[in-house]
């Protein structure tokens, strides 16, 4: 699982230490089911079905994702179904959201439409995020 204080995993591949890795995109042709973890910044233009873990993550105008979402940074331009556990989050006024945005600082922008909830948390809850909580019904 991808944790948000970047505990070393034996299993993740990482560029070396101060090496910064480029972006990566996910174009509008893309429809993808499953995990994705990067290390790196991931702008979301197609469709992705799943679990999603990024040091910073963009779903990008006309971008949908269904499922959670573990970042440092959450810029949310598209569309969105699930939950966001991110310190710091930024909802654009194309966003269209149903869930929740777990968050320390968040903006959302005029026109943005959200159907759900924005609890605040704490910093240190971010850091301590090991396993997402179970959805409720």
């Amino acid at each position: 699982m991808f944790a948000l204080s970047r505990r070393p995993d034996a299993r993740a591949l990482s560029a070396p230490r101060g090496v910064e890795l480029p972006p990566s995109y996910l174009r509008s042709s893309l429809r993808i089911r499953g995990v994705l973890e990067a290390e790196c910044e991931l702008t979301i233009g197609g469709v992705v079905i799943g679990r999603i873990a990024a040091l910073k993550l963009v779903i990008a105008p006309g971008g949908h994702v269904e499922g959670d979402i573990v970042a440092r940074e959450v810029v949310i331009a598209g569309s969105l179904k699930g939950r966001v556990f991110a310190p710091t989050v930024a909802v654009e006024e194309t966003a269209h959201i149903d869930g929740r945005i777990f968050h320390h600082t968040i903006s959302v922008a005029r026109g943005a439409h959200f159907d759900g909830r924005m609890p605040w948390r704490p910093i240190s809850y971010f850091e301590t995020l090991d396993q997402l909580p179970e959805t409720q019904p």
